[in-house]
């Protein structure tokens, strides 16, 4: 058994969790998740698809990120323009895919210090196979395995947009 493995409900139930997620977020009932979820809104790099895509927000040292292992991830290899809503307002962004196993494992490791183990499964998606925090070995062989990744987003500069 794997010390991390990604957990997720299936596909199906996602999708429409992130439909009713994305239309509670327009309403006031979206109020007491709006300081925990963003909304990215990009477009897919090959299929020219607009996406919408609801997901928790982490933040490290002021700055906003995203942890996940989704395929639609893959869109922000190399810089990719995303608007970013969280809070209430939306902020054009630029969101930078990051795969490289030790830097995505230390800060896996960080949020896991940070928010606990077991509050750590619900916002990261994954499953602590061990009765501990695991180590950043045990992350990298996750990060390798299950393609956890992060995306950091920065404000779009003007020569960006």
């Amino acid at each position: 058994m794997n010390a991390v493995e990604v957990s997720h409900p299936p596909a199906a139930v996602v999708q429409v969790l992130n439909r009713v997620l994305l239309a509670a977020l327009r309403t006031p009932l979206g109020k007491p998740v709006n300081r925990a979820v963003l909304v990215l809104r990009f477009t897919g790099r090959r299929t020219g698809r607009r996406y919408d895509v609801p997901v928790t927000a982490h933040r490290n040292e002021g700055s906003l990120m995203v942890l996940t292992s989704a395929p639609w991830r893959v869109n922000f290899r190399g810089g990719r323009d995303v608007d970013v809503t969280f809070e209430g307002r939306t902020t054009p962004m630029r969101g930078v895919l990051v795969e490289y196993a030790r830097t995505v494992a230390e800060t896996y490791a960080r949020r896991i210090e940070e928010l606990g183990v077991r509050q750590a499964q619900r916002q990261l998606g994954i499953r602590i196979n061990v009765p501990r925090v695991p180590t950043t070995e045990e992350l990298v062989a996750a990060v390798e395995r299950e393609r956890l990744s992060i995306i950091w987003l920065k404000p779009r500069t003007a020569g960006e947009a």
